[in-house]
């Protein structure tokens, strides 16, 4: 193991299962948010950006052009119910429901049992103002998926300075 293996301060924590990644390409948690895009049902040119904030469970949903979304009226639309799905299968419902501070009472984390119990408090919808940096994450990760396989360090992923002061 290299030294900048062995002083790194990152962790990497592996999906809880393996995901495919046609319906939803992008999920994270990040901002007091489950954000992520997820792949419109009709339009393979289509993507929405869809998110539900931590507490409140705001949800907003729209187009990557920000058109709303017609299905986001008053509820969770399907996009938002695919994206918590799909959160929980990277992440794990435990993690999910914890990080989305869902009570679940008695009921076994699950991404239906974490959706009925944030629809059950019936949250208001949110703004779509924060859909254009998710989006932009998202285009992010997908120019990695160009770069050709190395093991070499990439620069801009280098986030952490140095565990050694040069003099």
């Amino acid at each position: 193991m290299s030294d900048w293996e062995r002083s790194s301060t990152a962790r990497v924590i592996p999906p809880a299962r393996p995901r495919k990644l046609a319906k939803v390409p992008f999920v994270e948690l990040a901002d007091g948010r489950l954000q992520g895009v997820v792949s419109s049902g009709s339009d393979i040119e289509r993507v929405y950006v869809s998110s539900v904030a931590a507490g409140t469970y705001a949800f907003a949903c729209s187009t990557n052009n920000n058109r709303p979304c017609g299905g986001a009226r008053g509820s969770f639309c399907n996009h938002i119910r695919a994206l918590i799905a799909e959160a929980v299968l990277q992440y794990g419902a435990e993690r999910v429901a914890r990080y989305l501070k869902v009570d679940l009472a008695d009921a076994a984390p699950s991404a239906q049992s974490i959706a009925a119990g944030m629809s059950g408090a019936r949250p208001p919808q949110g703004t779509t103002k924060d859909a254009a940096p998710v989006f932009s994450r998202f285009l992010r990760h997908l120019a990695y998926l160009e770069l050709a396989p190395t093991t070499a360090p990439l620069p801009e992923m280098q986030w952490f300075p140095p565990t050694r002061a040069v003099a």
